[in-house]
Formats: structure tokens, C-alpha cells, sequence
């Protein structure tokens, strides 16, 4: 009897489109669980990944971290998950559980990580396998498409926040780039009782009129001043040049948090920006501990997730609206109804 396959959107190497394919219904492994995909979110990662910014993706790679679906099948050793559970699955995909990193709790810096969709097949596809262990049950109250964006822009803008410092010491934030991440965590923070300060691209209206619908008290281009000194700032723009622009505006023991998986060089700047104790810091994947309180964040204040939907044969419209920045809020395809 010959394997039944599904549909998938196939990176062949950077510069090229993905390519829809009929390929092979993975089977799930030992710990392993095999997905029915409904929908999977369109992240920045991904353009990092088609755009070669990332190196060494796994060959013929299905892309996709934002995964939303319910277990078709479990291989041996799953116990905590059945069939027809709704789960999501978000980029860090697999821990050795034994490194030095690991023992320390410290599971987003593991020495031989696996990442959906960049170290293994992820969800632009009708079925994905994912390791039962690093799968989230979603709340009840976000349908598969809402649900989506919280699996990575959620889970790294709640890092980056959470790196800022506690709400007491950390009120006054400011945010970088306002996409995916920036108004799901902006909603967080509010709920916090913190302010937030939005910086957009010049001109860019659609961010700033989502970062005021989401809770922001001011919202302009990054060219200008900050209206007051800042307490944080978390940058989610692949832009280097934005880490001087925050260390002027963040105030005396102030951090700047990069919550991008890439960015482009810094440029020089001189040392007084870092003076007087600001300091400066990246955000590297996520923890699982990070997903389980992000969920029992969203089920206790609901996050409004703004989406744009396309279906699976046009991700490479989806990717290409991220690129020219044609999107306010996140992408998301629709994978099975």
C-alpha cells in the first residue's frame, strides 16, 4: 500500500520561493506526536530562514514554529497527550535534557537543541511531528488561527518583557517595532499596570494605530525622542542601528532587551550610551516554563490577536507582505478548516 501524503510548502534553498509539494505523512517516534495542522503562524524567523539570514536548515525544510492542530497519532513513550488534543508547538523544539545548560534549567540554551521549522520539519503543511514534551495545550478560549501568534511572537515578546525586569522597577517601556510580538506583549504589560511607548517606522500608521488599539499611551516614528525617559526597551525590529536609539532613551539602570533571533550590525556608538549602569542584553528561544505561563497568562486575560489569513499555497505572498512590511499584527495560514 503506498504512504499517503499531504501538502506542504518546501524551502529549497535561500533566495528561492517555497515550492507547494505533495510529500509523506510523517510518522510520529518514540516520545513523538504526529499533528493535524489548522493553522500555523508566518514569524520573522521564517524570512530569516528564506532569506539565508539563518544558515544550515535542515534539507528540504517545511518551515513553520507556529503551530496550532490537534494529535492525529502518538508513537511509543507519549503519556501526557491522545488523540484529538488540541496542542500547539512553538520553535524550540527539542532539549537534551543533560547538557550543563539544561541542568540548570537554562533548557533555551541547550548545546543540541532541535528548532521547528529550521532543524526540523515545521508547520506549513497539512500534518507535522512534533516531540510530545515540548508541545502546549492551547486555551479554549483562542480559535486555531488566534492562537497561533502566541506560540512564538507571544512566547518571545512575554522573554523579552519578562528580561526587562518586574513592573516595579520596569514601568516606563519602550518597544521597537511594532508587529506580532509588540501587540500581544503590549496587552501583557498593560495588563501589568505598565506604559507603553511604541516606535514605528516613520510614516507607518497601521502600527501606530494598532499599538493605541492595543494599549500603547504614545505611539511615533523611532527617528524621534522618546516623551520621557524610559525604564526598559525591547526591540523587536531586525535593526541594529535601533540599540543606540534605545540606550539614549532608557534612563539611568535602564536595559535594553533584543528580543530578534537576527538583527543587522550595530553600529558604533560611543560609551557614555552604555554608562551610568543601562545595560544591554539579548533574548535567545524559550523555556517550556515560558509556555506554560504565557498559557495561564492568556487564559486568565484574554490577548486580542490581530491576524491576517492566507491559506497554505500563499505563504510566499505571506512572507513576502512580512518582508516589505505590509502587515499590521501577525500572518497566519490556514491549513485544514
Amino acid at each position: 500500500m503506498p504512504h499517503p501524503t499531504m501538502r506542504a510548502m518546501v524551502f529549497e534553498g535561500a533566495g528561492l520561493p517555497l515550492r507547494l509539494r505533495e510529500v509523506p505523512v510523517p510518522d510520529p517516534g518514540p516520545g513523538e506526536v504526529r499533528i493535524a495542522v489548522a493553522a500555523c503562524g508566518v514569524c520573522r524567523a521564517d524570512l530569516h530562514i528564506v532569506d539565508g539570514d539563518l544558515r544550515r536548515p535542515k534539507p528540504a525544510l517545511i518551515p513553520g514554529h507556529e503551530i496550532v492542530g490537534r494529535v492525529d497519532a502518538c508513537g511509543t513513550d507519549v503519556t501526557d497527550l491522545r488523540p484529538g488534543d488540541r496542542v500547539g508547538v512553538p520553535w524550540l523544539g527539542h532539549a537534551c535534557g543533560a547538557c550543563r545548560y539544561c541542568l540548570k534549567h537554562r533548557e533555551n540554551l541547550c548545546g543540541a537543541p532541535l528548532f521547528t521549522g529550521y532543524t526540523r520539519d515545521g508547520g506549513y503543511a497539512e500534518f507535522a511531528v512534533a516531540d510530545g514534551a515540548f508541545c502546549f495545550r492551547i486555551p479554549s478560549g483562542y480559535d486555531d488561527e488566534h492562537a497561533a501568534p502566541l506560540l512564538c511572537a507571544g512566547l518571545i515578546g512575554y522573554r523579552t518583557l519578562r528580561m526587562a525586569g518586574a513592573a516595579i522597577h520596569a514601568r516606563r517601556i519602550g518597544i521597537y517595532g511594532f508587529g506580532a510580538a509588540a501587540h500581544l506583549v503590549t496587552q501583557i504589560a498593560v495588563a501589568q499596570g505598565r506604559e507603553i511607548y511604541a516606535f514605528t517606522r516613520t510614516g507607518d500608521a497601521g502600527a501606530q494605530q494598532l499599538a493605541y488599539q492595543t494599549g500603547a499611551c504614545w505611539a511615533g516614528s523611532s527617528e524621534l525622542e522618546s516623551p520621557l525617559p524610559l525604564d526598559a526597551a525591547l526591540i523587536f525590529a531586525p535593526v541594529g542601528a535601533l540599540i543606540p536609539k534605545a540606550l539614549r532613551a532608557v534612563d539611568k539602570g535602564g536595559v535594553v532587551v533584543c528580543g530578534g533571533i537576527h538583527m543587522s550590525d550595530v553600529p558604533s556608538m560611543p560609551y557614555r550610551l552604555l554608562w551610568e549602569e543601562r545595560r544591554l542584553c539579548s533574548v535567545a528561544n524559550l523555556t517550556r516554563e515560558d509556555g506554560r505561563t504565557l498559557m495561564d497568562i492568556a487564559t486568565r486575560t484574554t490577548l486580542v490577536t490581530h491576524t491576517t489569513v492566507y491559506p497554505l499555497e500563499q505563504a510566499n505572498e505571506a512572507l513576502a507582505d512580512l518582508r516589505e512590511g505590509r502587515l499590521t499584527g501577525a500572518a497566519v495560514l490556514r491549513i485544514l478548516p
